[in-house]
């Protein structure tokens, strides 16, 4: 079960016990869900260089006193979700490296007499609680001066001795998830000056008398305030309000996923000062099962003056009232996306002199139907620069509008539109009219920078006169068949233009025009675009600079017509046998590993560029270049990433490029996925990894599993796909946040080794 990194995954084996036969060379061990019930005092003993072990979900209900002894280097521990009656201060005695310890889902009612953490100098994340902990004593936490993390989840929690976190210097985010207010008021005593961000789960705040335990809040020093799946009423809302503006660092307060109980009809006017600290309001999901009974929330209108940014999604709003747009001073930022707004109700909310400083807006999923009286409404916002009323349903647009004078992007995606008019402001230096029924664009936009037009019916490129200062445009996914060089050079500002998945007819002047085109703007045309062409040609969905056409191809003689017509009947059948049996795909295959063939068999170390270099479809590379690329050339140390869209040499045929990066690579990262196996420029990748691991004798492939792949789904050309996965250890993406950690932890071991 253990790779060549020594990343051993024995999850899932209806396991009993720890396996033998483990060695020091082993740096993550998953023993998680299995069925072990007792971790004896030989079964680590070798791995002494183990990073992180994982044993949640098993049914562990002891552990001998020196099981951990050896595991000095350890940096993960999870015994979440196990049997675990008690803990032990001498399990942890030696885990001299720990970092994050996850103990949630036992069966203990307390932490002991003393401090089961008092030897783990380096600890960052502690998780703690189950459905049976009961009792918090002082003490417990001894020996923890500092915490990124620490989560709590207390449902049961009615003992709390004041002072048991007081010995915490500072807690960056502290999640308690509580039902008892007396305890979570005792907890808020003791963090009054360490904690930065507080997260309060499933808590109910219903009952006003209650609300007197929670004025210790009021002296407390965190920046952020979470509240997640929280419930409030009306008569303890001014109370809460109250507290929360006279804590004297606070800037943020978030509510997500909570629930109201009443109309606004506070029990009580707010009492309260105006904060001057507070700057952001987050509001998402918020339950009111009586919203359509909800008041003018006149009580809370001299509290706002002072926000900056405020998010209310997900909420239905259906009317933001005129005076508190009003208050709203300072607001540079207003999300009121997924609501149910409409036209006469934008009218009141955005009235003359509402939202001042407003610089961005966001609209989108609302019930807005009529564009002109949209727009009116909001050109009294002077200071409006980004303005998303996507996902709306407008149809037909007018050909005049009025619009707040300074606005730069706007965002018309999916709103139904078959036909853009002047009514569109021609300040804009952003237009996004994505997914409409678009035949054809002709606007005049002089100071337009950046167009978006992929997902309609367009047969044409928009005319460039109109548009002279363009730099990128994307008209993917359209009914495009060519462009000529006249409609290109046109453009010529244009640095990139994406016109991917269209219907192009494949010419070899329009493939030779497109070649000569890349070498000074990226043109995308290709891949997963449709294609007939005259001669074989293959064009993959990055930069057409790989594109060769030789002599032949784009003049045609009478000589090779005459051969054509008496081969023709050859051609035929081997085309169907080759087609049949990927011949040309596996000659082209071969000609490329034996030119590969002539090259050293290993890179010497000083032509080494890369840690990986990565394989993956075009279709998961927003998962690869957003998520993946970010986690781990930020990381410290950061790692150098190889990506075909940024890294390949313009001009350079694409499998040289190929070969040549996995070559300066240390490692190759596949991510799998239903569209990878689909990718004949993925089994490429695959294959010339696949020869570097028997040519070298070495193991440098790393699998990543982005998604569940059935086995019929992979191609019986992707031979050695399934071989490797039958015998080497793959990473799987987690869809719970909680496990992606552990992803990444495990991720950048492999590359490391």
């Amino acid at each position: 079960s253990c790779d060549a990194t020594q990343l051993c995954n024995c999850s899932s084996r209806g396991l009993d016990f720890i396996p033998s036969g483990l060695t020091d060379k082993t740096t993550m061990l998953n023993l998680a869900h299995n069925r072990i019930k007792h971790i004896r005092s030989q079964d680590l003993q070798q791995v002494v260089n183990l990073q992180a072990l994982l044993l949640q979900s098993n049914q562990i209900s002891s552990i001998d006193t020196d099981s951990f002894r050896s595991l000095g280097k350890l940096e993960l521990l999870d015994l979440s979700n196990n049997s675990l009656g008690h803990l032990s201060p001498v399990w942890f005695g030696h885990l001299f490296s720990l970092q994050h310890l996850h103990l949630q889902g036992n069966s203990y009612g307390d932490l002991g007499e003393s401090s089961p953490f008092s030897s783990l100098r380096n600890l960052s994340s502690l998780r703690l609680g189950n459905p049976w902990f009961s009792t918090i004593r002082q003490g417990n936490f001894e020996g923890i001066d500092h915490l990124d993390k620490l989560w709590i989840d207390g449902g049961r929690l009615s003992q709390y001795e004041p002072g048991s976190l007081k010995s915490m210097k500072k807690i960056n985010h502290m999640i308690v998830n509580l039902r008892n207010t007396s305890v979570f008021s005792a907890i808020v005593g003791d963090i009054l000056h360490s904690v930065v961000w507080l997260e309060v789960r499933k808590l109910a705040f219903n009952i006003r008398a209650e609300m007197q335990l929670l004025r210790v809040m009021s002296s407390c020093f965190a920046k952020k305030i979470s509240f997640k799946q929280t419930l409030f009423t009306d008569a303890t809302v001014p109370e809460i309000v109250s507290i929360l503006v006279d804590m004297p660092k606070l800037v943020e307060v978030e509510l997500i996923d909570c629930r109201l109980f009443g109309t606004g009809h506070w029990a009580m006017q707010i009492q309260a000062n105006q904060s001057q600290t507070l700057r952001v309001l987050t509001i998402d999901k918020l339950s009111i099962e009586e919203f359509y009974l909800f008041t003018d929330l006149r009580a809370v209108e001299h509290l706002v003056s002072h926000f900056t940014k405020v998010t209310v999604a997900n909420t239905k709003v259906f009317l933001v009232p005129c005076r508190l747009s009003q208050s709203l001073l300072l607001l540079d930022y207003l999300d009121l996306s997924a609501n149910l707004l409409g036209d006469q109700s934008l009218v009141h909310s955005a009235c003359q002199g509402a939202w001042p400083s407003l610089q961005t807006l966001n609209l989108s999923q609302n019930s807005l139907s009529n564009l002109e009286m949209t727009s009116k409404s909001l050109s009294y916002l002077r200071n409006l620069l980004f303005l998303d009323i996507s996902q709306n349903n407008f149809g037909e647009i007018p050909y005049v509008c009025e619009w707040p004078k300074n606005l730069k992007y706007l965002n018309l995606s999916s709103t139904q539109i078959p036909k853009v008019t002047s009514c569109i402001p021609t300040t804009l230096e952003v237009l996004d009219v994505s997914s409409n029924n678009l035949r054809e664009f002709a606007l005049h936009l002089p100071f337009l920078k950046e167009l978006y037009l992929a997902k309609n019916q367009l047969k044409t490129l928009p005319d460039a006169a109109p548009i002279p200062n363009l730099v990128v445009m994307s008209v993917r996914r359209n009914k495009l068949n060519s462009f000529s060089r006249e409609e290109f050079e046109s453009f010529r500002k244009m640095e990139l233009l994406d016109a991917s998945d269209n219907n192009f007819i494949c010419s070899c002047e329009f493939l030779s025009f497109i070649h000569h085109q890349a070498r000074i703007a990226q043109v995308l045309v290709g891949w997963p675009g449709k294609y007939t062409c005259d001669s074989p040609v293959a064009v993959r969905g990055v930069q057409v600079e790989a594109v060769h056409l030789s002599l032949m191809e784009c003049h045609r003689s009478l000589v090779v017509s005459l051969i054509c017509v008496l081969v023709f009947l050859v051609i035929l059948v081997l085309v169907v046998v080759g087609y049949k049996y990927h011949a040309v795909w596996y000659l082209r295959m071969t000609w490329a590993w034996l030119q590969a063939k002539r090259k050293p068999k290993q890179a010497p170390p000083k032509d080494i560029c890369y840690d990986a270099f990565v394989s993956y479809s075009e279709n998961n590379s927003d998962w690869v270049e957003n998520v993946m690329v970010r986690e781990l050339e930020q990381a410290c140390p950061p790692f150098r990433l190889c990506l075909h869209k940024r890294d390949f040499v313009p001009g350079k045929w694409i499998v040289d490029n190929i070969i040549d990066c996995i070559e300066k690579s240390h490692k190759t990262l596949f991510v799998l996925s239903e569209h990878f196996v689909q990718s004949e420029w993925c089994k490429y990748e695959l294959d010339f990894s696949h020869f570097r691991l028997f040519d070298e004798n070495n193991d440098a492939v790393i699998l990543v599993l982005l998604e569940p792949i059935q086995s019929k789904a992979i191609p019986k050309r992707f031979c050695k796909l399934r071989k490797i996965m039958n015998t080497k250890t793959y990473l799987e993406w987690p869809l719970e946040e909680e496990q992606q950690e552990i992803f990444w932890f495990n991720l950048k071991i492999a590359l490391k080794s």
